[in-house]
């Protein structure tokens, strides 16, 4: 026993601690003492230190490659972490820094004479916490989710979304009717240039090197720069979530997002026509993003690059949704807006392999996305129970309305945007197949909602007619009630995606039809919109048909039952489906005026023909051939 002192009693512990006796009572001392002078010391070792290696150094020399000036071709000086966090480092580095500039040069920019924090794939947890702090409007509802405010601009900007036009994008489709609005090499790097300069100038920017593609061997490495947590959150979400094993080779990305959309492009600069642009660079691999902050552009930007660089390896990417049935059986849901995609194709009873975007290879198909962006308007969980459950933690709720109090979502609330949307990893939907691949498909399904009234609710189509109305995209949106149109208007869209896609839709077109032919699938034309009237006369088909409807597309019933063909659009409709009234299968029975209805028949068909002039005139490398026979596969009146 070691010397007593003030009363109390120390018991050697062989140098591996010690014992304290005091009032008769042992204490264990064994343990070390905490390491901390104040409540701010003390959290910090709430969490784990990153561990810092060569990888991270390659990582910061790569992201500052990124973030390179095209005038003095180097980048910022990068630093991980939270520069709330490390202000004591961060002063220190940089009087160390500019300890050795003595006398600045045209060379030198402002940005390299301070210190960019780059805040590289952080979790879902660290980006809540930045998001609040920083970022107004930015709120954890009831349910778990991360309510965030996209600014002014509350949707996609097409008109202005620029693609650079040089030799490597000579195959492009350009001119009437294509989504693609040109601008030259010059004034793209003006404006990287000017994303660039505003990243370079804040304290912190948010990095994702992310996936593309859920086939390993097609995938494609991005990165994203961005100023927001929300949109760093997103993308997290949205694209495919590295292991950190993945990670750790990530190396060098194949496209880089720059998204600077809090900062305005010069509306003076040429080809500019807004405070808004988003421009693409296919030679560079780089997207930039100016004057609009919605999530949106990065994912559909994203999509437009696939559209280019996958047919390229004989791939074709599909706007699409995607199930699977407990057989293998793979199915493909085309639509546009309104027409039932999201219903039809998130299905319990068949696991969802992806909501939207899609590529079929010589390996079968798989997801481009690691996650689902789903509209939110009057979502009810007796509606759309997936969706509801998927909103929780981690998901980003873009410009919704809550209750100050409860944070209570209410989704019939419209005051900040009619479009407003949950963006969540694929895996909170409870059937998702991960990870996100299937076999071919056996079934592509076109959907349609015909405020005509006039097509089928069903047909089964050939190949001709799949790549025809494939091409053609149609639906009908039925018109406002403001100047008291009462008639439905036809939107077509190419491809079912006439704002994502690069090359001609002939070319997507037939590399479908070719996929369909190698691999036996078949192609049907479903139209969930109305039955024995156009609107304002008849009424819309009953979801509950066109869920059995769909059900005997998917067991193959329809393959084994005898059909007759319509005239002026020549399609095969089935004489039968199981728990579908047979009198509802061909149109020309559900109207009590029989004239009108052939009418309304001619009128939408000449729509048809007159749409479809525009990829028939189409005469660049031979495509306008295709383009003759597929249009012979349309109405003929």
């Amino acid at each position: 026993m070691m010397e007593a002192k003030d009363g109390q009693a120390w018991l050697g512990t062989n140098g591996y601690g010690s014992r304290r006796e005091e009032d008769g009572v042992c204490h264990d001392d064994s343990a070390t003492p905490v390491r901390a002078n104040t409540v701010d010391e003390l959290h910090s070792l709430q969490r784990k230190p990153q561990v810092v290696e060569d990888r991270h150094r390659l990582q910061l020399q790569s992201i500052s490659a990124s973030l390179a000036s095209m005038t003095c071709g180097i980048g910022p000086k990068l630093v991980n972490g939270d520069p709330a966090r490390k202000k004591e480092m961060a002063g220190k580095a940089v009087t160390h820094h500019q300890h050795h500039i003595t006398v600045p040069t045209i060379t030198v920019s402002d940005s390299d004479l301070k210190f960019t924090h780059v805040l590289y794939n952080l979790s879902p947890s660290e980006l809540y916490e930045h998001a609040i702090k920083y970022e107004k409007g930015s709120f954890i509802t009831s349910s778990g989710a991360l309510a965030t405010l996209s600014g002014a601009k509350t949707g996609r900007s097409p008109r202005d979304k620029r693609v650079v036009k040089d030799e490597t994008t000579d195959d492009l489709w350009w001119g009437k009717g294509s989504p693609n609005i040109e601008m030259d090499e010059q004034t793209f790097l003006i404006n990287r240039e000017r994303a660039v300069d505003y990243l370079n100038s804040l304290d912190k920017v948010f990095v994702n090197d992310q996936f593309l593609n859920w086939d390993p061997n097609n995938r494609i490495k991005v990165r994203i720069i961005s100023a927001r947590a929300y949109h760093s959150l997103f993308m997290h979400n949205m694209c495919i979530r590295p292991t950190y094993e993945e990670l750790e080779n990530f190396g060098e990305p194949d496209f880089t997002i720059y998204n600077a959309g809090q900062f305005p492009c010069n509306r003076y600069t040429h080809y500019m026509t807004s405070s808004t642009s988003i421009d693409l660079n296919l030679k560079r691999r780089e997207m930039v993003i100016l004057g609009t902050q919605y999530a949106g552009e990065m994912k559909k930007g994203l999509f437009s690059v696939m559209h280019y660089l996958m047919p390229k390896k004989q791939i074709l990417s599909l706007h699409s949704g995607c199930n699977m049935g407990r057989g293998g059986d793979v199915a493909l849901f085309f639509g546009l807006s309104g027409t039932g995609k999201t219903t039809l194709s998130t299905d319990r009873n068949r696991i969802l392999i992806g909501d939207d975007e899609h590529c079929w290879s010589d390996n079968g198909i798989s997801n481009i996305e690691g996650g689902c962006y789903a509209k939110c308007i009057d979502l009810s969980q007796e509606k759309e129970p997936d969706i509801w459950d998927a909103i929780k933690f981690g998901t980003v709720l873009e410009n919704v309305v809550f209750d100050e109090h409860s944070r209570e979502v209410d989704y019939t609330e419209k005051s900040v945007t009619e479009n407003t949307r949950a963006a969540y990893p694929i895996e909170y939907i409870a059937n998702a197949k991960i990870p996100c691949v299937g076999p071919h498909p056996k079934n592509v399904i076109l959907l349609a909602c015909d405020a005509f009234g006039v097509l089928p609710p069903v047909s089964k189509l050939s190949h001709a007619q799949t790549m025809y109305h494939f091409i053609s995209g149609y639906t009908a949106l039925v018109a406002g009630t403001e100047d008291g149109i009462k008639e439905p208007q036809a939107t077509f869209s190419a491809c079912f995606g006439a704002a994502f896609i690069m090359l001609h839709p002939t070319r997507y077109a037939a590399m479908l039809a070719d996929k369909m032919n190698k691999h036996g699938a078949t192609g049907w034309l479903v139209n969930t919109g109305w039955i024995g009237g156009s609107y304002g006369v008849g009424e819309r088909i009953s979801l509950a048909y066109t869920r059995k409807i769909i059900d005997a597309i998917h067991s193959g019933e329809l393959l084994a039952t005898s059909y007759k063909k319509t005239d002026v659009f020549g399609l095969d409709i089935p004489t039968k489906v199981e728990g579908v009234p047979s009198e509802l299968l061909d149109p020309i029975n559900t109207w009590e005026d029989k004239d009108s209805y052939k009418l309304t028949l001619l009128k939408l068909a000449d729509l048809f023909k007159r749409n479809f002039k525009v990829f028939a005139n189409y005469k660049k490398g031979g495509v306008s051939d295709l383009a003759d026979e597929i249009a012979a596969a349309g109405p003929n009146f």
